[in-house]
């Protein structure tokens, strides 16, 4: 009698040594010396991520938040219960620093590297914890901008803590019924009572991190216009010292189709206590520093699935038999890998190079840049997202049936990268964004110079060859800008944002790919550089804008005729 088959599932080994991506960038871009210090950190998550957090995630992987409405004795107290993978991370995420590292001003420009190379390690395994680690980012971020001292000095210290003990995180309370992206319609409003103190009044539909310390809130001051400059930002904490919610009621968790682990909820607000952040208008204006940042972490979010969906891939295909044949050796399927690679590292240096100018930017404060990284954080957000759904989709494939089955843990990945490209705007709302930079601003020629300068670095010819037609279709781009009416920029704004974002990614990964030739060795990122650009360099065209109409119409007759 045989042995009965049992196919080995994938192993993680510490996700730092086993990818030399990272170490290749962060070997560029930081001094040894800085390097070397960060280097335990580096190789702790790495360590934790592949073993006693992978092993947590998967051991956690059917529990899910529970909202707890009611005690034994009938008070109404809407506590929610985590998973365990979201206990253990917390404390973790405040030791190791992951907001910490950017907002040490001694560290800068580097901490933003440090600080989303980190994430990048943790996120994976700890179910979408980079969300409320995002919101908390930004809400430092916007606080610091404010100028308040009060809440800087309330909030901040304990946004930016190590201490776990002491370390807040953040909500992020915007979306209504009435639209997500479009927060002109928030009918949440903000009263005074006779004492002074603002109280908040509405429903915020979408609210995650609900477990959140505190939170930052759109609202409108009564008498206040309609329309988003009516609009103020408000600071909340939404328990008081013994943990009661302060007039706020829990109505339900919200059933999602991933991200199943972040308690998202839907929130009544009757009265909730509230501290105005800056002035009582223009409120969407004071959310915009916590944009950049919050869209950074998305972006390096879609990069670390993309990744640990490759590293399951790659090692299933050494343990896997097929055709006589491990997968890993099948030409085919060698072919599928070094795409998904290639995809991978395009959208891993696109992402970085983006956290690099955030660095930057916070460092030196120039207002040309500041134009450019609001261009590259939209357009990094909403092209990384793309390919992380579409590349996790392809990983789901590589494993066969055992990628569709959920007690392997394969699919949540997918399920959880979905949100990627919803969250802090969708693909359209992004592409629109980046297209009013483009015209309102100088950003297009900042990049260009950013093009300019690899380009002169760059000694391989076939290094240089992207880098050529990368510039040439910015110059096509550049005149599309000048001479196309508004309306067909508009209805062609994702072919202008994917054409940008692909060919920063090709510029980006070209120079990684020059500096490891010559100082690793190695030209896997060479490789991945030419792939990345055959498959993504085309010529920018428009389509006619009837057939766009009868198309979305679904029919030949122009709906609006």
């Amino acid at each position: 009698m045989h042995d009965r088959f049992i196919q080995h599932p994938p192993q993680l080994a510490n996700q730092y040594e086993a990818d030399p991506v990272l170490r290749e960038y962060l070997q560029r871009q930081l001094p040894a010396d800085y390097l070397d210090g960060a280097m335990p950190d580096f190789l702790c998550i790495g360590e934790l991520a592949a073993g006693e957090l992978y092993a947590l995630q998967q051991a956690d992987r059917e529990q899910e938040p529970r909202l707890v409405q009611w005690d034994a004795w009938g008070q109404r107290i809407d506590a929610i219960e985590l998973t365990d993978v979201w206990h253990r991370a917390e404390p973790l995420a405040a030791e190791t620093g992951l907001i910490a590292h950017g907002y040490d001003t001694a560290q800068q420009p580097w901490g933003r590297i440090r600080q989303f190379a980190l994430a990048y390690l943790f996120i994976p395994s700890t179910d979408m914890y980079g969300c409320p680690l995002a919101m908390t980012d930004g809400a430092a971020s916007a606080l610091l901008a404010s100028g308040n001292q009060n809440l800087i000095d309330r909030a901040v210290p304990r946004l930016t803590s190590r201490d776990p003990d002491r370390f807040w995180t953040s909500g992020q309370w915007m979306t209504e019924t009435t639209g997500g992206s479009d927060v002109s319609g928030t009918e949440t409003r903000a009263q005074q009572d006779d004492k002074g103190q603002w109280r908040l009044y509405g429903k915020k539909w979408f609210t995650s991190a609900a477990t959140a310390q505190m939170a930052l809130a759109l609202a409108r001051p009564d008498g206040n216009p309609s329309g988003s400059g009516g609009l103020a930002l408000f600071y909340l904490e939404p328990r008081d010292a013994l943990g009661k919610l302060q007039c706020i009621e829990v109505l339900r968790l919200k059933q999602k189709l991933g991200t199943r682990k972040l308690p998202t909820t839907e929130l009544l607000l009757n009265g909730a206590p509230a501290t105005p952040v800056g002035k009582l208008t223009d409120g969407v204006k004071q959310i915009a520093p916590m944009l950049n940042i919050t869209r950074t972490w998305n972006a390096v979010t879609a990069v670390a699935y993309m990744r640990r969906g490759l590293a399951l891939a790659q090692n299933y295909a050494g343990r896997r038999r097929a055709f006589g044949h491990l997968l890993a050796d099948l030409p085919l399927h060698q072919q599928t890998l070094a795409d998904l690679q290639a995809e991978y590292e395009g959208a891993f240096q696109l992402a970085f190079s983006t956290v690099a100018l955030l660095g930057r930017v916070e460092q030196q404060k120039d207002p040309a840049q500041a134009a450019q990284l609001r261009l590259r954080t939209a357009l990094t957000k909403l092209y990384t997202a793309k390919q992380a759904i579409r590349a996790v989709s392809e990983i789901l494939e590589c494993l066969g049936g055992a990628g569709y089955l959920e007690d392997t843990g394969i699919p949540v990945l997918l399920r959880d990268v979905q949100v990627l490209s919803i969250w802090e705007g969708t693909t359209n709302v992004l592409a629109l964004e980046a297209l009013d930079v483009l015209r309102s601003t100088d950003a297009l020629a900042q990049e260009t110079d950013s093009l300019l300068r690899i380009r002169g670095t760059l000694v391989d010819p076939a290094l240089q060859q992207i880098l050529d037609r990368a510039l040439a279709q910015f110059d096509q781009l550049r005149q599309y800008l000048d001479q196309q009416k508004p309306e067909v920029l508009q209805a062609n704004a994702r072919r202008v944002a994917y054409c940008l974002a692909q060919n920063l990614a090709c510029a980006s990964l070209s120079e990684q790919a020059q500096w490891s030739l010559q100082h690793a060795q190695s030209r896997r990122a060479r490789y991945a550089a030419e792939r990345f650009a055959k498959r993504h360099q085309v010529p920018l065209s428009f389509m006619p804008l009837d057939q766009t109409r009868a198309l979305a119409a679904g029919s030949e007759q122009d709906r609006n005729a």
